[in-house]
């Protein structure tokens, strides 16, 4: 009379190899390419750009984006004063062209200054919940956290204009740093942890 294997003693049948269900494992020297999992047990497999962990490779992260070059940052900054500067502008000249101070003067100069504000604040919100402002939507770049690739949100995107000051601070060079930057960062990207990249544009 056989009590089955003393190895397993609940009398439990071991699952047949191969059958369905059940992962196999590459036997003792067979390369994985024929047919056998390569990824190693218990690590992740890879993630594209917005879901996974930073590489420790500096300048580059498995499955990013190409980094958007100076050039392209600077256009899409002139562009957003440009938005928000010209309209102003043209409001200032015609409260100018009032020969003597009036309350449409006093109105212009109240609609240049609301404008701003609310402009500032939009291009804040979409850069915060899409990466994007005006400017940089038209040259297809985008602000993402360096980590993982999502967006900051608005108040990360708020703290981060705010660190635009140590751009300013050392004559300006911060603005100028991604032109020789491996991950083409000013400072406030390296404050705040956050690369701008190539995205398509649409």
């Amino acid at each position: 009379m056989s009590f089955g294997d003393p190895n397993n003693p609940y009398g439990q049948q071991q699952p047949p190899q191969g059958q369905p269900g059940y992962p196999q494992q590459a036997p003792q020297g067979v390369p994985p390419q024929y047919g056998y999992p390569q990824q190693p047990m218990g690590v992740p497999p890879q993630q594209p750009y917005g879901a996974y962990p930073p590489a420790g490779m500096p300048g580059a992260m498995p499955g990013m984006p190409p980094l958007a070059h100076w050039g392209l940052r600077a256009a899409a900054y002139l562009l957003d004063i440009l938005i928000i500067a010209g309209p102003l502008f043209l409001l200032n000249i015609v409260a100018a062209g009032e020969s003597e101070p009036s309350m449409g003067v006093a109105i212009f100069s109240l609609i240049t200054v609301l404008y701003a504000i609310g402009m500032g604040f939009f291009q804040l919100y979409k850069e915060g919940s899409t990466g994007q402002t005006i400017g940089k939507k038209v040259l297809g770049i985008s602000l993402r956290r360096e980590a993982d690739g999502n967006v900051l949100g608005f108040g990360m995107a708020f703290v981060r204009k705010l660190a635009h000051f140590l751009d300013g601070i050392a004559c300006y060079i911060g603005w100028l740093w991604p032109l020789w930057d491996a991950k083409k960062q000013t400072f406030a990207d390296k404050v705040c942890s956050t690369v701008v990249i190539v995205v398509p544009k649409g």
